[in-house]
């Protein structure tokens, strides 16, 4: 039986006298509630009304510099666009970083290397694939090469171009230099390599960084390079990560 039930029946068992006195009490506790969330409600649509009506025009205090781009939204529909810094702007910001330049610095440590035992210079027409936002090749034109090209799927100017690393848009035998540190990344490596190959010139040099790794995975990524003989491969650490150096010199056009 539900307690409902057994205070009903508790009820009837009373006099009558108290019956009445309990229902009276019934009735005065009801009022009660019901004038209670009448007020609640009132309170609460009053209090909502003066937050609407003090909502501020900005979240910036009345003192400081008028700002309207920091303009305080009124609802959900009342925005404006993000405004977007000039590109010049944007690239300012980002090569200031000290992420940027670390890396960057890292980059020209890897191509001094090279510089120094022959295999790029100052002259040389270098091309940098799968270039990312464009360390390496603001590293190689800081080293004083003076034609370098970096290309990758999205573009990242002025640094790197659009193109596809796996069909380059370039003619056969174009540069003396070509370099990625994306080729483990490539959806068809061999595909990426021999484009890599097909655009420098015999007697040029195509030169990758990948993941460390030993004597049989150097021979395999080598085996890549149909056209080059390999040239040696040494362990370097490039921007903070342990990673291979394999050089090849191409021999001839595919």
């Amino acid at each position: 039986m539900s307690s409902k039930g057994s205070t009903d029946s508790f009820s009837k068992n009373l006099p009558y006298p108290i019956q009445l006195d309990l229902l009276a009490m019934d009735h005065h506790v009801e009022v009660f509630l019901k004038r209670l969330s009448y007020i609640a409600l009132v309170i609460g649509t009053i209090t909502f009304i003066l937050l609407l009506l003090e909502t501020p025009d900005t979240c910036v205090a009345l003192d400081s510099p008028p700002k309207p781009q920091l303009r305080f939204p009124r609802h959900s529909c009342d925005h404006r666009p993000r405004q977007h810094l000039p590109l010049h702007k944007k690239n300012k910001r980002l090569w200031s970083s000290s992420t940027w330049r670390n890396q960057v610095r890292s980059f020209s440590l890897f191509f001094h290397s090279l510089h120094q035992i022959g295999l790029l210079h100052n002259h040389s027409q270098a091309l940098c694939v799968s270039a990312g936002a464009g360390h390496e090749v603001m590293a190689l034109s800081q080293l004083g090469v003076a034609d370098v090209t970096g290309v990758e799927l999205l573009e990242s100017p002025p640094l790197v171009s659009r193109a596809d690393p796996h069909n380059l848009p370039f003619f056969d035998d174009v540069f003396d230099f070509a370099f990625s540190a994306r080729l483990e990344q490539a959806l068809f490596s061999s595909r990426f390599a021999a484009e890599m190959e097909r655009t420098v010139r015999p007697g040029g040099v195509c030169a990758v960084a990948v993941e460390e790794c030993g004597d049989g995975e150097v021979k395999e990524i080598a085996g890549l390079f149909r056209n080059s003989r390999f040239l040696g491969a040494m362990n370097v650490s490039l921007t903070g990560l342990r990673m291979t150096r394999i050089i090849m010199r191409v021999k001839h056009s595919p």
